[in-house]
């Protein structure tokens, strides 16, 4: 089945175009980042606006890149919800036009499940259980896997994400917009345990909280010395490191109860650099199949939302014309 994916959630406005939920046929993303970056993050009303400007041409790419048309397209599948309203109104409005006008199947993706299937386009033979991490911006979550569609959330953020404080503490360090990726590259010249960090709600729940460590990592800040290169490496890298230590040892908490044949990391904090060599080194001393996918996966685009929605497909899950642009994830 060739489905077409829409994504846009925030601000990459992204089609791509996916074969059996495994084969990506074309993956085209058009980044907002220029736009927001003068802003330090993204404005709601601004991202809406771009989509509506790009998505058709970005379709298009996608089309073309597969060398496909439209008539060749045998299911729908958009991202509806979590994210900005606005954002995946534009999305929702245009995958419903397309299914009506095509007579097609239309089906509506979770954002967090489309992260998730992103490692089944890396690792087309995934076997279940499997236990997915999901670390973003926006989120920070520990889902079992029991089956295609079938989930179970075990731990979510209390508060901020892992990635939200990531971009915050490397906004408040000068490093610019996106501020995760900057963060990963100034951390790789320094010491992880350079600045004293607390490790953010280290206990036996499988919930995270990471503002108590955005607060510290604040006042480090200030009573540091960040006219230090040296000394501001060190603090990116020590920042990461904790995330990262609390992110994976939570993750392998979980699975001595879900016993997962496979241990999936996505989301766009998955691509740091440190959380993937952590979360490497704890899977292969307990012997655990690792899925990370490729960092243009981790991010937001519209091949995993293609994907996820294949499998909906497959299951006979239709979605009609009274589809939302919000939806939470699928709990069965």
């Amino acid at each position: 089945m060739i489905v077409l994916g829409i994504e846009t959630s925030c601000d990459e406005t992204a089609a791509a175009v996916v074969e059996d939920g495994r084969t990506i046929r074309s993956n085209v993303i058009a980044s907002q980042a220029s736009l927001h970056r003068r802003f330090g993050g993204v404005v709601p009303e601004l991202a809406a606006r771009k989509h509506v400007e790009r998505l058709l041409p970005v379709l298009d790419e996608a089309l073309d890149q597969a060398s496909l048309t439209l008539a060749d397209i045998e299911g729908i599948a958009v991202t509806h919800g979590p994210g900005l309203v606005g954002a995946l109104t534009v999305g929702v409005a245009a995958a419903k036009g397309l299914a009506l006008s095509l007579d097609r199947p239309l089906v509506g993706v979770n954002h967090l499940e489309g992260h998730i299937y992103a490692s089944f386009l890396t690792e087309p033979d995934i076997t279940f259980p499997a236990l997915a991490l999901i670390v973003s911006g926006a989120h920070t979550d520990l889902v079992a896997m029991r089956d295609h569609g079938a989930y179970q959330v075990l731990g979510r953020t209390r508060d901020d994400a892992a990635g939200e404080a990531f971009d915050k503490i490397a906004r408040a360090m000068g490093l610019g917009y996106p501020g995760g990726p900057e963060l990963d590259r100034l951390g790789r010249r320094g010491d992880p345990r350079g600045v004293p960090l607390p490790l953010p709600m280290a206990d036996d729940s499988l919930d995270f909280s990471f503002s108590g460590l955005k607060t510290a990592a604040l006042l480090a800040l200030r009573k540091g010395r960040p006219a230090d290169p040296s000394w501001r490496a060190d603090l990116a890298a020590s920042l990461q490191h904790v995330v990262a230590a609390v992110l994976v040892d939570k993750t392998m908490a979980a699975a001595r109860s879900v016993r997962p044949n496979t241990v999936l990391l996505a989301g766009g904090v998955a691509a740091n650099s440190t959380l993937r060599s952590l979360m490497q080194a704890a899977c292969g001393q307990r012997a655990y199949r690792l899925v990370i996918p490729p960092p243009v996966l981790c991010t937001d685009n519209a091949a995993m939302i293609a994907a996820a929605g294949y499998f909906r497909l497959s299951r006979r899950h239709r979605d009609d014309l009274s589809l939302s642009a919000y939806s939470d994830l699928p709990v069965a």
